[in-house]
């Protein structure tokens, strides 16, 4: 596929994504997880297909991965979660965003200092770093939401 191509489907995915959740919607299951890990899954295939991986890149992608998915926790620890109509909802609010920008803070970080360290600048998926933050987030928001004691929304129908 076309890597243009393919960034400007992920980047409409997110953008609808965190759009959807300005606003607010229901939580289920599956749209909580299902873009993270399409994306993490579409992270992981491109680094299998690059032959010139180190193993000093793949410590930085897995460490790099860990992080991105302890700051989506992050970040879902500050998604608003409400009983609306009998079913559980969940709102980006200001300290979401807050907590957004200081992971893109530290994660620009951790890759200047990657690369510094020895990192090849094309080991690092986009698509994987977007997937698991979002996991992170889908983890920690799931979670809150189970314990609750408010139920799921159910999944939607076609």
């Amino acid at each position: 596929m076309n890597p243009w191509l393919l960034a400007a489907i992920i980047a409409v995915v997110v953008i609808a994504i965190v759009i959807k959740r300005m606003i607010g919607e229901p939580v289920n299951a599956k749209d909580l997880f299902a873009a993270p890990v399409i994306l993490t899954v579409i992270g992981i295939s491109s680094l299998i297909k690059k032959a010139d991986l180190t193993g000093s890149d793949l410590t930085w992608v897995i460490t790099g991965a860990v992080l991105g998915t302890a700051l989506g926790g992050l970040r879902g620890a500050t998604v608003q979660l409400i009983d609306k109509g009998g079913v559980l909802w969940q709102r980006y609010t200001g300290r979401t965003f807050l907590a957004l920008i200081g992971a893109l803070a530290v994660t620009a970080g951790f890759n200047v200092l990657a690369v510094k360290m020895g990192m090849h600048e094309n080991a690092r998926p986009l698509q994987l770093s977007i997937g698991v933050s979002f996991l992170g987030e889908s983890l920690v928001v799931g979670c809150r939401g189970m314990t609750s004691g408010i139920p799921f929304a159910p999944a939607r129908t076609r």
